[in-house]
């Protein structure tokens, strides 16, 4: 399970540490994509197979599955960190999410997520400021 929060920052050449803590936990080689939410994320192989499994049952004769499977693949890529822990991101990835400098990295449970640090700044006010209604709204589905 990833869980925390870091700020790293993103290099000239468009490498960000990969905290430790997280590194430990995915193999060699990993999946980065896009996010939800305006962020990017990172899957573990397995964790990546096993949401394509799931991907694969839904029907393709809808508009929408094609499109979040297409949007999901096709701005994936396979990474491999450095010996100093770092990955390179994309820009074809970074700059949709407005990923420039500043990055905060997260623990999403199953995945690890980079975001743009005004944007998680942003997103994290927003989502403190509702966190006990969210509580609230769920609370009949961990019944």
């Amino acid at each position: 399970m990833f869980i925390g929060e870091y700020q790293h920052n993103l290099d000239d050449k468009g490498r960000i540490i990969i905290p430790s803590k997280f590194r430990d936990q995915l193999n060699t080689s990993f999946i980065l994509t896009r996010g939800l939410d305006g962020c990017l994320a990172i899957y573990s192989h397995e964790q990546w197979d096993q949401m394509f499994e799931k991907l694969k049952n839904m029907p393709t004769t809808k508009k929408v599955v094609r499109q979040y499977i297409r949007m999901l693949a096709t701005q994936a890529c396979e990474c491999t960190t450095d010996k100093l822990g770092r990955i390179q991101i994309p820009a074809f990835l970074a700059k949709p999410v407005g990923i420039k400098k500043e990055c905060i990295v997260t623990g999403s449970n199953d995945h690890i997520e980079i975001w743009d640090k005004q944007a998680w700044e942003d997103y994290f006010k927003e989502a403190n400021d509702q966190f006990e209604e969210v509580a609230e709204e769920l609370t009949d589905l961990f019944e």
